[in-house]
């Protein structure tokens, strides 16, 4: 069988007859390359549009309807998106199969809206490869042992197309959307913000678990498991994109510049943060098993820090209602601060080399912005800031590690 490649089309890429244009000139060109492709779509647009995800959901105004019937509507726009595709595939002589998450294999647990791949039977797909046809698989989607449709939760077609990228054994997963790659900051706050040519799985995970939104961290993780290359690029143009892979050079990709030397790979924020302060007495207790109550009510608690006196955690802004409702059951002191901002410089060379954090407070200090707490990783450093100071935080950050260079 041909080189195999699977190329994802997310949203954004499907939303106009203009971009659908340019993702099937995407498509033909694999094919030009005698590639055998599997095409994993996204349902067209965004919130709004006629047929996007979030649309078909609006339209359901009971709030008692079970997670498993709002899969079945949810699924709907990427069936919409794949016929789409292929009918205008056909429309230029090519032979197309259109799978939905069931019919191509794809098995799940039955967590509906955010289901779990357990396996995938890919006989069906390589059936219709072997007689080089195109396949277009519905992303997002799975189905139960029991038959029941599934899906796979925010992000869920960058996870469908690198579990298939891996069962499939893929040359290379290529994920298509609205920019020329994975940048070093978002352009929008930092106009300098450059294209990442390369870059490892551990990075671009850490960057998508804190803000950055060009792929999944699932789908990285999945990719990261199989030891499949990722490319992300842009549907609208011709740019080589960013390679993701275990190693610092992609040798299959020549034509890409010397890895930059700058310490830091990128930095990232995210906003609607809430920092907590749980006091406790003086003997340290404050009450048992809060953070037990507060797991069982599914609130994400990140940034922990704990001290004799006091517990501090950040979690989403939207969940604070639901914490306030548990903390005053609980009769406990605390103090929420709102709109903070989380501020991640990620890098894997930082790790183990001194003065980092030192110059990340001088350039604080220097521009007046205070910090309310940090974590670390090896390869991370986080800063929450009050968000009236994230863009300025990013931006200072940008420059004083030499990232606009």
């Amino acid at each position: 069988m041909k080189k195999l490649i699977i190329q994802k089309f997310g949203g954004t890429s499907l939303s106009s007859k203009e971009r659908r244009n340019a993702a099937v000139h995407k498509i033909l060109k694999a094919k030009e390359e005698l590639k055998s492709v599997v095409v994993v779509v996204s349902a067209m647009g965004r919130n709004g549009d006629p047929y996007a995800t979030d649309t078909l959901k609006s339209l359901i105004k009971n709030s008692t309807c079970s997670l498993k019937n709002i899969d079945l509507i949810m699924s709907c726009g990427e069936i919409i998106s794949a016929t789409v595709l292929a009918s205008m595939l056909e429309s230029a002589s090519q032979t197309v199969t259109v799978l939905t998450g069931f019919q191509a294999g794809i098995l799940t647990n039955n967590s509906f809206s955010s289901s779990e791949i357990l396996s995938i039977d890919k006989k069906k797909i390589t059936s219709h490869l072997m007689k080089d046809e195109i396949v277009i698989v519905c992303g997002f989607q799975g189905v139960t042992k029991n038959n029941e449709i599934t899906t796979l939760g925010r992000g869920g077609s960058d996870t469908t197309a690198a579990a298939l990228g891996v069962a499939l054994e893929a040359e290379c997963v290529e994920i298509y959307t609205d920019v020329d790659g994975v940048m070093t900051a978002d352009p929008n706050v930092v106009s300098s913000a450059k294209i990442i040519e390369e870059i490892n799985y551990n990075e671009v995970y850490q960057m998508a678990d804190t803000g950055a939104k060009v792929i999944h961290p699932k789908a990285v993780e999945i990719a990261q498991k199989g030891n499949i290359l990722l490319k992300i690029k842009n549907t609208m143009s011709s740019h080589p994109g960013t390679y993701i892979s275990a190693n610092t050079i992609v040798v299959s990709n020549p034509n890409l510049s010397e890895i930059n030397d700058a310490l830091l790979t990128a930095i990232t924020h995210k906003d609607n943060i809430s920092q907590v302060t749980i006091s406790m007495d003086e003997n340290g207790i404050a009450e048992s098993g809060i953070f037990s109550s507060l797991a069982r009510a599914n609130i994400s608690l990140d940034m922990i820090t704990l001290f004799v006196t006091k517990k501090i955690f950040t979690i989403d802004d939207l969940q604070s209602n639901l914490l306030k409702e548990i903390l005053d059951a609980s009769n406990l002191q605390y103090r929420i601060l709102d709109n903070c901002s989380k501020i991640t410089i990620i890098g894997n060379k930082i790790t183990g080399i001194p003065g980092v954090m030192a110059r990340i407070l001088s350039t604080f200090s220097k521009n007046n912005i205070q910090i309310l707490q940090t974590s670390d990783s090896h390869s991370t450093i986080s800063c929450l800031v009050h968000t009236k100071n994230a863009i300025l935080a990013v931006n200072v950050l940008h420059q004083a590690f030499g990232l606009n260079l």
